[in-house]
């Protein structure tokens, strides 16, 4: 049986550890570049698409972003139709209806190509990682994609909530009448927000894992941590109660499953004889058997040195007087 050739096994073997010049490097991140953002610009193509056509029984894009403006009741938004059923946004420039399906459709080509450019990613820095890494780092992309994921669908809802409490807190003296711009980037960045806040615990993981936060440290600065996530959650997300206590108290939930987490990590740590926390600045860690290499033994304490006999000179006998009579 003839087996085909695959030059990527036969870059492989020629170079196992995937060693590379500056100008590979360079051509290599090109590569992936090129990859990624043609991947992105066909799914921004379907983004664009989708904004307005809905396709195998799922709604259009814009109504379902449009889903928590639309809910919120007759009263708290501007009847732009005659029909009370028709909820509409309104435009106030030429090219800004464009300009906003654009926009929707390239945040979705970025969210719906993210398995291929994340995959490029990978691909790129995976020679220069170790096989536990590598492991790691596969862990560590498919956690943080579901954590964005949840966060999104947190945001998206608590929208209708946020949009009930801002535009209905003075609704018998006014109506606001948003335009798309104003209302979908207000729903894009609070879906943003959520998502990349919901990465928070993923990091306080990945410093323990690599020894830089402790547990102890964590229980510690417990307290302070949860009542900075309630201040970041004031400040990132919009004025409103129900957005604010969302995020802050699904990021505590997070965090104390991170210090949890962290916790067992600690402890299996030392249980194998790994945990140097104790260890001062000027303290080496202990060196353990790995790959088949023994263990470093002690040198011996260093022994006194005797002390050496002074070296003797031949004494020089004294110059004759009558040597010093032809100098004069």
């Amino acid at each position: 049986m003839r087996i085909p050739f695959d030059p990527r096994r036969s870059r492989r073997r020629t170079n196992p550890d995937g060693t590379m010049s500056l100008v590979e490097h360079l051509q290599e991140l090109r590569s992936r570049l090129l990859k990624s953002l043609l991947a992105v610009a066909v799914t921004t193509v379907f983004g664009f698409l989708w904004y307005a056509h809905g396709f195998l029984g799922v709604e259009s894009l814009g109504e379902v972003l449009k889903g928590p403006y639309c809910s919120l009741p007759p009263s708290h938004r501007a009847m732009l139709n005659a029909d009370p059923t028709q909820c509409q946004l309104l435009a106030t420039a030429p090219f800004e209806q464009f300009m906003l399906r654009f926009k929707v459709g390239l945040t979705a080509g970025v969210v719906l190509a993210c398995p291929v450019w994340l995959y490029q990613v990978w691909a790129f820095i995976t020679p220069g990682l170790y096989a536990k890494e590598r492991k790691y780092a596969i862990s560590f992309v498919t956690a943080g994609a579901v954590l964005f994921a949840t966060g999104a669908v947190l945001a998206y809802l608590v929208v209708a909530h946020a949009l009930s409490f801002l535009l209905g807190i003075g609704s018998n003296v006014q109506i606001t009448a948003l335009n798309g711009s104003q209302y979908f980037d207000f729903i894009i960045q609070l879906l943003i927000i959520f998502g990349v806040s919901f990465e928070t615990p993923l990091l306080v993981i990945g410093l323990n894992m690599i020894g830089v936060l402790s547990y102890a440290k964590l229980k510690k600065w417990r307290r302070g941590m949860i009542f900075g996530l309630f201040v970041f959650a004031a400040i990132v997300t919009p004025q409103d109660p129900f957005s604010m206590l969302a995020l802050a108290f699904a990021l505590t939930v997070l965090f104390e499953f991170a210090v949890q987490v962290a916790r067992l990590n600690d402890r299996r740590r030392a249980r194998r004889g790994e945990d140097w926390s104790s260890l001062s600045d000027d303290e080496a860690s202990p060196l353990g058997t790995s790959d088949g290499v023994d263990a470093v033994e002690p040198v011996a304490p260093a022994q006194p040195v005797g002390v050496a006999e002074p070296i003797s000179t031949p004494e020089k006998s004294p110059r004759p007087v009558s040597d010093y009579s032809d100098t004069l």
